[in-house]
């Protein structure tokens, strides 16, 4: 572990797009939501009244561009 590894701008923008992912899936299964539904329905149609602004899970998630947010789950179920 003694070498340096270099990290794109996309590589590091994709890992906190998955970070955020996750913790708005936990933010709506805590209130109750079928987080894939939820996600799917803000996604195809881009109303982010599908996320609950619950512990800013809303604004966690509008802060990226909903196709990068698509290109990062797509390419994690392909690795």
């Amino acid at each position: 572990m003694d070498e340096t590894k270099i990290f794109t701008t996309d590589e590091i923008e994709a890992t906190l797009i998955a970070d955020t992912i996750k913790e708005v899936i936990e933010i709506l299964e805590e209130r109750g939501y079928n987080a894939k539904n939820q996600l799917v329905g803000y996604l195809m149609s881009g109303d982010p009244g599908y996320i609950s602004s619950h512990k800013e899970a809303r604004n966690k998630i509008t802060k990226f561009d909903r196709t990068r947010v698509l290109e990062v789950l797509v390419d994690s179920f392909i690795k």
